[in-house]
């Protein structure tokens, strides 16, 4: 291998974790599958949904087919139901075969009995939680500004109480073949399967190989890529050689396996509704997956000197005017993102503020831990009030299966 070829190769092995959770994994989107069968079923869970379809050959013979969907979380965000799939009435599919079973696909478009077609990532009207009968466009970005001003506890401070999602990620061919993924308020702007300027394809779209895959780990490498188009990219941040060590394969990190990762990434992964509760004493955050659930402290200001380690760790808080100021401590350890694992010393601060109507909450944090990494782990995230309540879906690792061959969180 020449030393040129040998730097490119470097280069990919470099950046495809960076994407491997979105690549297309097993299924193969250069080759198409249609089926025309009933509806058997449907499991409506994350980190994917699957539909069930019985599928009768000419001979008489029925075999049962799954489908990969998105996830149950946000597919209800885009106004989905498992109502909407009725055992024993007929459907199309068009999607891409998997590689490894012949009896699996990933789904591109739905024909419905009734003739609707549902590609992957269609937008329906969702109800509004300010009444049963009100259904509306579904908010697919920031809230819409309230007069009602900054909401505040009998206090004065801000009050930070409801239900809250980050901005869904839908890819730019809504069927899910092409381009990539950018925020659901800007989608409609590209032309279908189309990438932003300072994005790149995700690896494994259809017409990508390996060229594709070397020319995007390249752009990457030189910074030709933005990482605002990899919003669950982890931040920037050196390894020790424990921190290297650390990190699972694959198949072993918790969010592949319905496990919890950290009180950081959960709060942005997967599109997830949320739920926030306060009282004058403790804020209580409630996050989408997995029953994980934290409790920041108020009316302390310091840790206990013995802490349980937990995911959630010990947290206290304070208001620095209106910001909440929250401190935590305790960790098991694990991970905090992606690539980046931590040890039973991982200190996190985090600042909580809303915007001046209420309507999207803002988070930044750091985090330190000397034996995993060098300096401070930084980021922010911004999350808009949901339309939809909070719920808190199945998840099921057993019909989700990662391995060396199936790979990735497809969404």
């Amino acid at each position: 291998m020449t030393n040129r070829a040998g730097c490119l190769l470097g280069v990919v092995l470099m950046a495809t974790p960076l994407y491997a959770h979105h690549s297309f994994g097993t299924f193969d989107l250069n080759r198409k599958v249609d089926l025309v069968g009933t509806i058997a079923g449907i499991d409506f869970v994350n980190p994917h949904s699957w539909l069930r379809v019985n599928v009768t050959a000419p001979d008489g013979s029925v075999t049962l087919y799954r489908c990969e969907m998105r996830g149950a979380t946000v597919l209800r965000r885009s106004g989905w139901t498992p109502e909407m799939f009725v055992v024993g009435e007929r459907i199309m599919v068009q999607g891409a075969p998997d590689r490894v079973d012949p009896h699996a696909c990933y789904v591109n478009t739905l024909v419905l009995a009734d003739g609707r077609t549902l590609d992957r990532y269609t937008q329906h009207a969702v109800v509004s939680t300010t009444g049963p009968s009100d259904r509306r466009p579904i908010n697919v970005g920031p809230a819409a500004a309230s007069s009602a001003g900054l909401p505040r506890m009998s206090s004065g401070v801000p009050n930070l109480a409801g239900a809250w999602a980050v901005e869904q990620q839908l890819m730019t061919d809504p069927r899910g073949r092409l381009g990539t993924l950018v925020p659901a308020s800007i989608a409609t702007q590209f032309a279908p399967g189309a990438v932003p300027k300072r994005g790149i394809a995700i690896p494994g779209s259809e017409g990508s190989g390996a060229l594709g895959l070397l020319y995007s780990s390249y752009r990457v490498a030189i910074g030709a890529v933005s990482p605002a188009v990899i919003p669950w990219i982890d931040a920037a941040i050196a390894r020790t050689e424990l921190g290297r060590a650390a990190v699972p394969p694959e198949e072993q990190q918790p969010r592949n396996n319905c496990g919890t990762t950290s009180i950081i990434f959960d709060w942005y992964w997967e599109t997830v509704v949320h739920r926030i509760s306060q009282d004058e004493a403790s804020v209580s955050i409630e996050y989408g997956q997995h029953g994980f659930v934290r409790t920041i402290h108020l009316d302390s200001e310091r840790h206990p000197e013995k802490v349980a380690p937990s995911r959630a760790g010990h947290s206290f808080g304070r208001w620095d005017g209106d910001v909440l100021v929250v401190d935590t401590v305790g960790f098991l350890p694990g991970m905090l993102g992606l690539e980046v694992a931590h040890g039973p010393d991982l200190h996190v601060v985090e600042r909580f503020s809303l915007n001046a109507d209420g309507s999207v909450l803002t988070r930044q944090y750091v985090a330190k831990d000397s034996d995993y990494f060098v300096g401070e782990y930084r980021g922010s995230d911004i999350t808009p009030r949901s339309p939809l309540p909070f719920v808190s879906d199945t998840c099921s690792a057993e019909l989700n299966p990662v391995s060396a061959n199936r790979t990735g969180d497809r969404k």
